[in-house]
C-alpha cells in the first residue's frame, strides 16, 4: 500500500504543476505516504485492542473527567487538519477505565478521516460500550484548517460539540456540573 500511496502523492505533485524528481520533493512522495498512513491509523486499531482489558471493579459513583486530551484529526471534506482537545467524563457504575485509555480512544477516532461531531459521538459511544455507567459525556473543541487556511479564511474561529448519554443528557444538574469542570480548559488564542 505504501508504493500505491507514494505513487499517488507523486501524481499529485505532477497535478499541481512540480516535478517530484526535484531535489526537494524527490522524497516528499514517501514522506507524505508515512504521514497519512500515521494520521489514519485509528482504521487499524480497535475499542477492545485499545482498552486491553484496562476496565476496574471499583464502588465509585461520582463523576470521572479526563480534560484537555489533545487531538489531531483529518477533515474527510478537504483532507486538511483540525485539532483541538477532548474533555470526557463518565459516572460510573461499578466499573471505572484506565484514565490513559480515554486518550487512545480519543486517538482512535481521530486517527481517521473524519468530521468533529462524529468523533465526539464516537469516543462517548465507545466509552458507554465499555463500562455501560450512569452517563458519558463528551466535548470537543477545535481549530479547522479547511476553516483557516481556505474558504472564509477565519483564523480566530474554533468549533465545539458535546454528546451526552444517560444522566449528562437526563439532568441538568449533571450536565452543567460537567461544563463547570471543564471551564477555563485550553485554547488557542
Amino acid at each position: 500500500m505504501t508504493n500505491e500511496l507514494e505513487e499517488t502523492y507523486a501524481d499529485l505533485i505532477r497535478h499541481i504543476g512540480e516535478d517530484p524528481d526535484r531535489e526537494g520533493l524527490r522524497r516528499t512522495p514517501i514522506r507524505a505516504a508515512r504521514a497519512m498512513q500515521h494520521l489514519t491509523q485509528g482504521y487499524t486499531r480497535d475499542l477492545a485492542q485499545i482498552v486491553n482489558g484496562a476496565v476496574f471493579h471499583e464502588d465509585v459513583e461520582d463523576m470521572i473527567v479526563v480534560r484537555d486530551v489533545e487531538f489531531f484529526s483529518l477533515c474527510e471534506h478537504h483532507l486538511l487538519p483540525f485539532f483541538g482537545f477532548a474533555h470526557v467524563a463518565y459516572i460510573p457504575k461499578g466499573k471505572i477505565l484506565g484514565i490513559s485509555k480515554v486518550a487512545r480512544i480519543t486517538d482512535m477516532f481521530a486517527r481517521r478521516l473524519q468530521v468533529q461531531e462524529r468523533m465526539t459521538q464516537q469516543i462517548a459511544e465507545a466509552i458507554q460500550e465499555t463500562l455501560d455507567p450512569q452517563g458519558v459525556a463528551v466535548v470537543t473543541e477545535a481549530k479547522h484548517l479547511c476553516m483557516m487556511a481556505r474558504g472564509v479564511e477565519k483564523h480566530a474561529s474554533n468549533v465545539s460539540a458535546s454528546f451526552l448519554t444517560g444522566v449528562f443528557r437526563e439532568k441538568a444538574e449533571t450536565r452543567n456540573e460537567f461544563y463547570e469542570l471543564i471551564k477555563g480548559t485550553k485554547s488557542y488564542a
